[in-house]
């Protein structure tokens, strides 16, 4: 059985046997309705290597785990997100575990998310954090459409490779793509490429100083000054610094491993979250 911590000489072997390495695809999709005063599903779906469970909540929300079957990702690969919350509903989305991007042979790993959220509905996207490992290749983007008076709140956290295990990522390609719009309107965009010498890029000082976990958190709603003088206590004497103008909120993070960026990244988000922990899935 072929798994996804394949060595180099497996590839090779398939190569020469003319075969093409099976591929992971997905696409997941849940949008909720707002019924007898409870977010309830109103469309679901899940295809190949993409799972949606939602676990028992103990009030008026709904809480969404993703899940990646393959186990990870690397070159080729597939997968896509939609999430609708129709008005007055309240989601809040996060994954199983943290996803792992591996070595890619040959071509770049894709992901997609496409978030609607309705009137004085609000969604807060809560992924684990995205681990790179050496030579990984990952292209990922992110769309939000935010009705009038919606709220929003995305955290997205990279590591790369795990300091623990004594990995770090020398090359490879990581692309990251924000387009979020409220009313048709672009609110926020932003676009993220490490690529050829990561290590030696995130080394620098303009970049990560030479940390190697960042993460970045964005809240759009009438709260952002409100949060901003939670939250700017919470990042002080660490690497980041967080800022509000027209409507946003962005923050960002950067820290020596996973451990200790999680430690900053869990009460920031509770913050956010007007004191509500981080979905139980997290944990330190």
């Amino acid at each position: 059985m072929k798994t996804r911590g394949a060595t180099e000489r497996d590839d090779m072997t398939i190569a020469a046997a003319g075969t093409r390495p099976q591929r992971a695809e997905g696409r997941g999709h849940l949008a909720a309705k707002l019924f007898d005063g409870r977010t309830r599903i109103r469309e679901l779906y899940q295809e190949g290597a993409a799972k949606i469970r939602l676990p028992d909540t103990f009030d008026a929300s709904m809480e969404a785990v993703i899940i990646n079957t393959a186990g990870g990702l690397t070159g080729g690969d597939r997968m896509s997100w939609s999430v609708v919350a129709g008005a007055g509903t309240r989601i809040d989305v996060t994954t199983q575990a943290c996803e792992k991007i591996y070595k890619a042979s040959a071509g770049t790993a894709e992901v997609s998310t496409s978030i609607e959220v309705g009137a004085g509905a609000r969604v807060d996207w809560l992924p684990q954090e995205t681990i790179l490992f050496d030579r990984a290749s990952l292209s990922r983007r992110l769309d939000v459409d935010l009705d009038e008076n919606a709220e929003f709140l995305a955290v997205e956290a990279v590591l790369l490779g795990r300091k623990a295990m004594g990995e770090t990522v020398v090359s490879g390609l990581f692309r990251d793509r924000w387009r979020i719009r409220r009313s048709g309107q672009l609110i926020h965009a932003e676009e993220l490429r490490l690529s050829e010498g990561v290590a030696a890029l995130a080394a620098r000082q303009a970049v990560l100083g030479g940390q190697v976990a960042f993460a970045t958190l964005l809240y759009a709603g009438p709260l952002s000054e409100a949060y901003l003088g939670k939250v700017r206590p919470l990042v002080e004497g660490s690497m980041g610094g967080a800022s509000a103008w027209n409507g946003k909120l962005v923050v960002r993070l950067a820290a020596a491993d996973g451990f200790s960026l999680r430690k900053i990244l869990i009460p920031v988000i509770s913050a956010l979250r007007n004191g509500a922990p981080v979905p139980k899935v997290w944990n330190l």
